[in-house]
């Protein structure tokens, strides 16, 4: 077993094999007040202060290890229709009937090993060995929710539609995600899976997603209409960690540092949900009087035709347009409002998470959303706080990763002179889930790497040899190696960059 740094806040223990990582995991889950990701051969644990733990974490998990302590999880049966669009081509690649492939997917058991790319994905392994085959060379671009696949050793199951490359050999309607269960993933790593064949198809739908956006009510009574939005506005709080091992990424509000500002201008102690708008360029009209503060990237504000200034408290009185203009620099920009959003959570959150599809739908013109009614008495102790003005290269700073061995040898041992030696320009691929950077390749060990638990400000190193920086909506796990990861104000900072803006890397 090996300990690997991984930013401020986490740790990757390394191990031999799948079932030391879910023995580990099984061990910390009842443990530590921590997030716990297992992948492959690691397993990520992310809370504050961990590092700290690491050498008491490491003697216990090696114990637990050597002892072969093993704790089994639940047995989950899915009940599967074998039609699927691959079914002839997987029989025909692995020299088995059709009628056969059935057999050896039911009359094996499969395990959990770990989460994969969306809310309630498990890759399962373990099966008939027999049915090992390869991805296709081209993904499809859209696989239907509910498919049973196969892809190298592993089995799975969409829960919901996506792009995949995975070969279809069936079908199921049971739900594998669904936000009202307890837990809301049927399966989970550790869990035994066993397949159970079907002649007719189900009839248990799977559920449809809410869409929460337009949600008027309140117990104040009052609401914000949006009466336009040049991009989709999204309600972002703190986010819902705690469920990355079934494939739910925390999410909340991208640049964090910009949002908890917010919420601490306008007195919300709470975690309320805030408003994150992507370039400005929005009105929004109050019904019913309310205290609100614009944080983030600064973008031209007024209320009623009277300007308001950046990260400064005032009002908005009812029946009043707050109008917002597009920002000189920065990319998202908070409106944080006392009492904050009322609308629906999902898993313990308001957050709209881009990447796994859950929470709030985002915000259209013409939808409504409630606002909830503060603590009486409340007066503004800070009503300005002056912002520094974004430098023409943006600086972000890195701590190590737990794959920093994987940039060759440059200006130390370590690779970090390589990685910091260059200005970096953002590429044009910029959303909620990553930032990819554009510059000189850098020096990377060949071959690939087994998935395995990312972080926030993880920086991935693909076969193009530039950079992706993980941001607020990441994939729980990931296959390229992390070598270092951004401190948290540099990840806030991240949230703010623009395609073509300027960026440097430099060690913290």
């Amino acid at each position: 077993m090996r300990v690997l740094p991984c930013g401020a806040h986490a740790l990757l223990f390394e191990f031999d094999a799948l079932d030391e990582v879910l023995a580990a995991y099984a061990r910390l889950r009842g443990e530590v007040d921590a997030e716990l990701v297992p992948a492959a051969r690691t397993l990520l644990v992310t809370a504050r202060g961990i590092a700290g733990s690491a050498p008491a974490l490491a003697a216990l998990l090696a114990q637990e290890i050597g002892a072969g302590a093993e704790q089994a999880g639940r047995e989950v049966e899915v009940p599967v229709t074998y039609d699927g669009d691959d079914l002839a081509e997987v029989a025909r690649l692995t020299g088995l009937g059709v009628d056969e492939v059935i057999a050896a997917h039911t009359e094996t058991p499969w395990r959990a090993a770990f989460g994969g790319f969306a809310p309630g994905f498990v890759y399962l392994v373990g099966g008939d060995p027999r049915l090992r085959v390869p991805r296709l060379a081209s993904p499809r671009t859209r696989v239907p929710a509910g498919s049973v696949a196969l892809a190298d050793e592993f089995s799975g199951v969409y829960p919901t539609s996506s792009p995949g490359g995975w070969r279809l050999i069936g079908r199921t309607d049971v739900a594998l995600f669904d936000p009202a269960m307890s837990p809301p993933a049927l399966i989970a790593p550790g869990d035994t899976v066993r397949f159970v064949p079907l002649l007719e198809p189900g009839t248990k739908p799977l559920p449809e997603a809410r869409r929460f956006a337009s949600w008027p009510g309140s117990r104040s009574g009052r609401r914000l209409i949006v009466e336009r939005a040049l991009l989709p506005v999204l309600v972002q709080d703190r986010g819902r960690p705690g469920l990355e091992a079934v494939g739910v990424t925390a999410s909340g509000a991208a640049d964090r540092g910009a949002y908890e500002l917010g919420q601490r201008m306008v007195g919300n102690e709470g975690g309320e949900a805030a408003l994150e708008i992507t370039l400005g360029q929005a009105a929004f009209t109050a019904v019913g009087t309310m205290t609100a503060v614009l944080t983030g990237a600064p973008c031209p504000a007024a209320v009623g035709g009277r300007a308001v200034s950046h990260a400064t408290v005032f009002t908005v009185g009812d029946g009043e347009t707050l109008t917002l203009g597009a920002p000189a620099t920065g990319l998202r920009t908070y409106l944080s409002v006392r009492g904050g959003v009322d609308i629906p959570a999902v898993l313990g959150s308001r957050s709209r998470d881009t990447l796994g599809g859950l929470g709030p739908a985002p915000l259209l013109a013409g939808d409504t959303v409630g606002i909830d009614e503060g603590a009486p008495g409340w007066a503004p102790a800070v009503d300005h706080v002056p912002q520094a003005p974004r430098p023409d290269v943006a600086v972000l700073r890195y701590l190590p990763g737990p794959r920093e061995d994987w940039l060759a040898e440059a200006a130390d041992a370590a690779g970090t002179g390589a990685l910091a030696g260059s200005t970096w320009t953002v590429g044009d691929a910029v959303d909620r889930v990553g930032a990819r950077l554009v510059g000189a390749p850098l020096p990377r060990r060949g071959g690939e790497l087994p998935s395995e638990g990312a972080v926030r400000g993880a920086i991935q190193l693909p076969p193009s040899r530039q950079p992706v920086l993980f941001l607020a909506d990441h994939p729980p796990t990931g296959g390229y190696p992390v070598v270092g990861v951004l401190a948290d104000e540099s990840a806030d900072l991240a949230a703010q960059l623009r395609p073509g803006d300027a960026v440097r890397l430099e060690p913290y």
